[in-house]
């Protein structure tokens, strides 16, 4: 039997990051770049520095049809597939407008994945699997297997999770048997 794979769409599957920061550059007339939130918490500095907001933009149809997909992801999760049973799985009700739009989206960019492998809900805490790819670390709180944090300008400053920066590493990881407790 396949082990489990769940893998997030935002920001691990989706590059939702630079179209945030495009967008937040935008408003506020700035010109930051992901390497600039390497040593500073994003969130934080969004509020401290009282810059408008990009976040009603999530809320705006369209915003999540566009997104660019991570190098290499559609290749390595195509051979994870073969290997493991992949579900993706995002946390999209927050967002209602998001739900047709992610569903193309992964139809156009990962037209392997079977709607019945697509999960759409509010809290991840109903997954069940062995392996999750999550860029927020509050969604490892529930889940009993193993975890790999995929790294975003969001969460650089979270720790005690194995730390994933690209999907060639998860390839070396979850594809070609590296250890994935190291």
């Amino acid at each position: 039997m396949k082990k489990r794979l769940i893998i997030d769409m935002d920001d691990v599957l989706a590059d939702t990051g630079a179209k945030i920061l495009r967008i937040f550059n935008e408003r506020n007339n700035q010109n930051l770049t992901k390497d600039f939130f390497e040593d500073k918490d994003f969130y934080s500095y969004v509020r401290q520095s009282h810059f408008d907001s990009y976040r009603n933009e999530l809320f705006e149809p369209g915003f999540f049809s566009d997104l660019e997909s991570f190098p290499d992801s559609v290749e390595v999760v195509k051979a994870l597939h073969e290997k493991y049973e992949v579900f993706v799985v995002s946390a999209a009700t927050e967002f209602p407008n998001s739900l047709t739009e992610k569903v193309r989206w992964l139809e156009r960019h990962f037209p392997f994945i079977s709607w019945r492998n697509m999960v759409f809900c509010g809290d991840k805490s109903i997954v069940h699997g062995d392996i999750m790819i999550d860029d927020h670390a509050r969604n490892f709180d529930k889940f009993e297997g193993e975890k790999l944090l995929f790294h975003s300008m969001h969460n650089t400053q979270v720790e005690g999770y194995r730390r994933v920066r690209d999907w060639k590493e998860i390839y070396e990881i979850l594809y070609t048997g590296g250890d994935i407790n190291k």
